[in-house]
C-alpha cells in the first residue's frame, strides 16, 4: 500500500488532539476551517482524515493458513467476562508463543484484527481483547468507539488486559512464552504489562504513553519502542523515562522514526507510512522471535 497524501501538519495536529480527546469534533470542524482548500469543507476533511478499513486487509480472514475466531476469558479483577480476537496458524504440530495486541482508544477494531492475522502468519498466537466488552463490544465506527473507552475505568481496563495475557500463558495451544504489542492506548499497555506481568516475555509498544519515571525499575520484560518524530505529545515524556530505564539496567530497545506522525504504523488513514511501518513491523516480528523463542529455549 503506497503513502496517502496527507494534509497540512498544523491540520494533523488537530486531528490528533480530537481523536485523544483534547478537543470536540466542534472544536476541530472551527479550527480546521482555516486550513481547507477552496470548496472542502471542514467536515469532508475530517472525512478524508478517519479510518478507511476497507484498506485493512493485509491478510484475508479466509487466509488458509491461519485459523480465526473469538474466545471469551476470565478477568475477575477486571470487567469480569471479557472477549478477544484470537488467531493461530491453522496447523499446530507443537505449542506456540503468543502476543496480546492492544488496540488503540477506540476498541478492537478491523485494523488491530488483521495486525492479529499478521502475527499469525508470521508464526504466533494473537490475541486482541476488546476493552469494549463491557459496552457491547466495538460499535463499528471509530468515533462511537472512542466515546465507549472513556466511559470504561483505565485502572479496571489494565487488569482486563493482565488477565489477557494470564489467560494466554495457560491456554493449551500456547508453549507459556506470551509477549505483548500496542499502538497508542494500546503502547502504553503494553509497557503496562511489562510492569504488571513479571513473567511477560516482551513488550512492543507503538508512540504508547510512557510510565512514570519511577515505575522504570519495575518493568520487567525487554521493551522496543516505535515514536514518530512528528508526535510531540507522546514524545515529551519519552526523555525522562529513558534515562530512568538506562539507570535502572533495563533492557530496551528504542527506534525513532523521522518525519512521521503518530499513527503511522494504521493503514487506513492518512497518517499512515509504509517504509516506516514496514521497517517498524519487520523489527517487531524479530524482536518477538528473539525474545519468545529464546526464553522457551
Amino acid at each position: 500500500m503506497s503513502n496517502p497524501i496527507k494534509p497540512d501538519p498544523k491540520v494533523m495536529r488537530l486531528f490528533d488532539g480530537y481523536v485523544h480527546g483534547q478537543i470536540t469534533r466542534r472544536e476541530f470542524l472551527d479550527k480546521a476551517a482555516a486550513f481547507t482548500a477552496s470548496g472542502v469543507t471542514a467536515a469532508a476533511l475530517l472525512s478524508s482524515l478517519s479510518p478507511d478499513y476497507a484498506l485493512a486487509q493485509q491478510v484475508d480472514p479466509d487466509d488458509d493458513s491461519i485459523s480465526v475466531g473469538y474466545k471469551k476469558y476470565a478477568s475477575p479483577k477486571g470487567a469480569g467476562v471479557m472477549q478477544g480476537y484470537y488467531v493461530r496458524p491453522a496447523v499446530i504440530s507443537h505449542k506456540l508463543p503468543a502476543v496480546v495486541v492492544i488496540h488503540e482508544n477506540r476498541g478492537l477494531n478491523p485494523y488491530i484484527e488483521d495486525v492479529c492475522r499478521r502475527l499469525g502468519i508470521a508464526g504466533f498466537i494473537a490475541f486482541a481483547p476488546d476493552a469494549l466488552t463491557p459496552l457491547g463490544g466495538y460499535p463499528g465506527n471509530d468515533d462511537e468507539g472512542r466515546v465507549l473507552q472513556r466511559q470504561r475505568d483505565r485502572d479496571e481496563m489494565v487488569e482486563d488486559f493482565v488477565a489477557a495475557a494470564k489467560f494466554l500463558m495457560r491456554h493449551p495451544d500456547c508453549d507459556g512464552n506470551v509477549g505483548a504489542v500496542g499502538f497508542c492506548f494500546g503502547g502504553a499497555m503494553a509497557m503496562r504489562l511489562a510492569i504488571r506481568v513479571p513473567e511477560l516475555a516482551a513488550a512492543v509498544a507503538f508512540y504508547g504513553r510512557h510510565p512514570a519515571a519511577d515505575e522504570a525499575a519495575s518493568v520487567e520484560a525487554p521493551l522496543m519502542l516505535h515514536h514518530a518524530g512528528l508526535d510531540e505529545r507522546v514524545n515529551a515524556s519519552w526523555p525522562p523515562f529513558e534515562t530512568a530505564l538506562k539507570d535502572s539496567g533495563r533492557k530496551f530497545i528504542n527506534h525513532d522514526y523521522a518525519d512521521v506522525d503518530h499513527g503511522f504504523h494504521n493503514d487506513t488513514t492518512p497518517r499512515y507510512d509504509s517504509d516506516a511501518a514496514e521497517l517498524a513491523w519487520q523489527r517487531t516480528i524479530q524482536f518477538f522471535m528473539n525474545h519468545l523463542d529464546k526464553k522457551s529455549g
